[in-house]
C-alpha cells in the first residue's frame, strides 16, 4: 500500500528580523482531515510561522511541502492558489459591502474583462453560506452582522477558494458561548470533509475539546507534539512555559486589613440601562464582574471612567463626590481604565513604549514647553522592569510587541501615575498562560498596596481565582455580589443567565 504524504509539511523553518531570530528551525505537520492546535506563549513565533505559511512573509531557511511536493509562496495570492486560507483574529471584512461581495472580493471576474454576473455571484454565496450554517441573505451588509456571523463569512471566503488548509487565529476571542459552539460544529464538519485546520488559541478547554493533535512552540522553536488522548492542561502548560505553573497559577489573594470603602456607587444609571446599579468597592480589593456578553459590564466601567457619563445616581470616591463627565476628569481623580480592546482603545500602536507610557500624563513630562525625554525614559524603563515586559527597549514600537507585552504597556502607563482605582476590562484576553500568570501576580501585588481593582472577565476560572468578591450582571442589572468563599461556577452561571439566588456581600 502506497504511503500517502501529509497534507502539509514545514521543516526547518527559520526567520530572522534585525536583532532577533523569530523562528529557529521549526517543523510542523498537518494531515488531511485533522485539527491541529498550535499553542505557545505570546512571542513564541506562532504568528510568524503562519504568516510564512499564508505567503505574507518568506522564510530565510526551510522547506514547505504540500502533498509531499516542495512549494514556494512569493505572496499571499500564491498561498491561496495552493489552497491555504488564513482567518485573522481581527476579521478582514469590508463592513460597507454585503456578504457576497466580501466572499468574492478580489475574485469577482472570470477573466480580466468578464465580470462575474451578480446573479451567479449571489447563488454561489448562498450555497457557501448554507455550508457554514449562516441563514442570512448574501445581499446583507456585513455591518449588520454579529461577530459570530462575520466569522462564518470568513470561513465561507476560505471555502470559496477551495481551501484545503484553513488557519484560524484565536477564532472565538470575540464570540459568545453559543456562537463558539456553532463554530466548533462547523470545524468538525470541515474536518469530516478532509480539510486540514490549524487552530491557534490560548483557551485550553477549546483545544482539549477540538484538537486531534497539539503542536507547542516556545521562544521561536518547536517544543513537541501531544495527541489529544495524552494531552492535559498541565502537560500543555509545562511545554509552553518550560516549567510547571499548575501550583502557582493564581497568587494568594491579599486580605485587606480594613473594610475601608474606596468607591461607593448608589443607584447609578448607565446609558441604555433600565435600572440603577449600586455597589461598594473596598481599598485593596479585587472586585470581579461576571456576566454574559451584553450584560452591561463594559458599559458600567465606561461610566465609572467618564466615557459615557451617568444619567442618574451618585458616587463617592474616598468619601468625596465623584461624577466624571469625561475620562480626563476620571484620570485626574486616579481612576484609570485598561479597555477590553487594547489595540484600538488602550494603545497608539505606531508609537513607542516610552511614548505610550507618557501619553496619559504628558503635562507632567513638560518643562518650559518641551518634553522632558530624560524623565520619560526613566519612567518607561522603570515600568518595563517592574512588569518584566519583553522588549528591545523603550524605543520599540508597541505594534511589534506580543499581546501579553502590549497589555503590560497598558498597565505600565497607568501604574506610572499611581492609581487609586484600576479598571481592567478582560485583562488577559488573547494572552498566553505564562503572561497571564505574571499579570495575575502584578494584580495581587497592586491590591496588596491598597489599589482597588475592578476586573471584568468572561473567564470564569480567572474570576474565581483572582476576585475577593464577584459582582454578577445580567441584562444591564447587578444581580448580586457574592463572597468568594465557597463560590462555584454553577452559582455564578445561574445569576448570569437570569436565575435567582444572589446574596450580597
Amino acid at each position: 500500500m502506497e504511503h500517502k504524504p501529509p497534507l502539509l509539511e514545514m521543516t526547518g523553518i527559520t526567520k530572522r528580523f534585525p536583532g532577533v531570530i523569530a523562528l529557529r528551525g521549526v517543523s510542523l505537520t498537518l494531515h488531511q482531515g485533522e485539527v491541529l492546535a498550535l499553542m505557545g506563549e505570546n512571542g513564541a513565533g506562532k504568528s510568524t510561522l503562519m504568516k510564512i505559511l499564508g505567503g505574507a512573509q518568506s522564510q530565510d531557511e526551510g522547506t514547505i511541502r504540500i502533498d509531499g511536493k516542495p512549494v514556494v509562496f512569493e505572496n499571499v495570492r500564491a498561498a491561496k492558489q495552493h489552497g491555504i486560507a488564513l482567518i485573522h483574529q481581527e476579521l478582514m471584512l469590508a463592513p460597507n459591502l454585503d456578504i457576497a461581495a466580501n466572499i468574492f472580493l478580489g475574485g469577482e471576474r472570470k477573466t480580466l474583462l468578464a465580470p462575474l454576473p451578480r446573479g451567479e455571484f449571489n447563488e454561489r454565496a448562498r450555497a457557501l453560506l448554507a455550508r457554514v450554517g449562516l441563514e442570512r441573505p448574501p445581499t446583507t451588509p456585513v455591518s449588520e452582522l454579529t461577530a459570530g456571523q462575520m466569522q462564518m463569512v470568513e470561513i465561507a471566503k476560505a471555502l470559496a477558494l477551495d481551501a484545503r488548509i484553513i488557519i484560524m487565529d484565536e477564532p472565538t476571542s470575540s464570540l459568545t458561548a453559543g456562537e463558539s459552539e456553532h463554530l466548533f460544529a462547523i470545524i468538525r464538519k470541515l474536518r469530516e470533509e478532509g480539510i486540514g485546520i490549524v487552530y491557534i488559541s490560548h483557551r485550553m478547554e477549546e483545544v482539549l475539546e477540538l484538537a486531534d493533535r497539539i503542536t507547542v512552540m516556545r521562544d521561536g522553536g518547536y517544543v513537541g507534539d501531544l495527541r489529544r488522548a495524552e494531552a492535559t492542561h498541565d502537560k500543555i502548560v509545562q511545554l509552553m512555559v518550560g516549567r510547571d505553573l499548575s501550583g502557582a497559577y493564581f497568587p494568594e489573594r491579599p486580605r485587606s486589613a480594613t473594610q475601608e470603602p474606596m468607591l461607593v456607587v448608589e443607584n447609578v444609571i448607565v446609558p441604555g440601562a433600565a435600572a440603577g446599579v449600586s455597589f461598594m468597592a473596598y481599598r485593596g480589593e479585587i472586585l470581579g464582574f461576571a456576566g454574559l456578553v451584553g450584560s452591561g459590564r463594559t458599559e458600567l466601567m465606561q461610566t465609572l471612567f467618564g466615557v459615557t457619563p451617568a444619567l442618574g445616581g451618585t458616587m463617592l470616591l474616598e468619601n468625596q463626590p465623584y461624577s466624571p463627565q469625561n475620562p480626563r476628569q476620571a484620570i485626574a481623580r486616579g481612576v484609570y481604565l485598561a479597555p477590553e480592546d487594547r489595540k484600538r482603545h488602550g494603545l497608539v500602536l505606531p508609537m513607542t513604549i516610552a511614548e505610550n507610557t507618557s501619553l496619559p500624563n504628558i503635562a507632567s513630562y513638560a518643562r518650559f514647553g518641551w518634553l522632558d525625554r530624560a524623565t520619560e525614559k526613566r519612567v518607561a524603563e522603570a515600568e518595563i522592569a517592574r512588569l518584566r515586559t519583553k522588549a528591545f527597549g523603550i524605543a520599540q514600537k508597541v505594534v511589534n510587541l506580543s499581546g501579553g507585552n502590549q497589555q503590560k504597556v497598558v498597565l505600565g502607563k497607568w501604574l506610572a501615575m499611581n492609581p487609586r482605582i484600576l479598571i481592567l476590562d478582560e485583562p488577559t484576553r488573547g494572552i498566553d498562560v505564562g503572561a497571564k500568570a505574571e499579570i495575575y501576580r502584578h494584580m495581587a501585588a497592586l491590591a496588596a498596596d491598597g489599589i482597588t481593582i475592578l476586573m471584568v472577565s468572561s473567564d470564569m476560572e480567572e474570576v474565581l481565582g483572582m476576585s475577593h468578591r464577584v459582582a454578577v450582571m445580567h441584562e444591564k442589572r447587578l444581580r448580586g455580589i457574592l463572597p468568594i468563599e465557597g463560590l462555584t461556577q454553577q452559582r455564578i452561571a445561574t445569576l448570569m443567565t437570569g436565575g435567582k439566588g444572589a446574596q450580597a456581600a
